[in-house]
């Protein structure tokens, strides 16, 4: 069993306080994981991922009756498109290993 605390000025232990009268936590006391320049990577990521994901999808046959493989094998999609997504994905690496600021 612990003792209560005593007072400087004499052997009466202090009353106890509530937690309730203290302020609650502010909003510049939490700290982010990430800073201003990271989210500013992590939406440039972002964006460059949905500009390859739009450029590698669309399109349909002008017929059905017509296999066309420019269309599908087109220089757009296979190697454009990739080159977006794979740098989107990088920037969202150099996001999360870059240092806060």
């Amino acid at each position: 069993m612990s003792k209560p605390k005593k007072n400087t000025e004499g052997n009466t232990p202090e009353p106890t306080r509530s937690r309730m009268d203290q302020p609650a936590v502010s909003r510049q006391a939490v700290d982010l994981t990430f800073g201003k320049k990271n989210y500013y990577y992590i939406l440039g990521g972002l964006a460059l991922i949905i500009i390859g994901l739009f450029l590698m999808a669309g399109g349909h046959m002008p017929s059905p009756d017509v296999w066309d493989e420019s269309l599908i094998y087109s220089t757009r999609r296979t190697l454009i498109a990739p080159i977006f997504i794979l740098a989107g994905l990088g920037l969202q690496v150099v996001a999360i290993f870059s240092k806060k600021q």
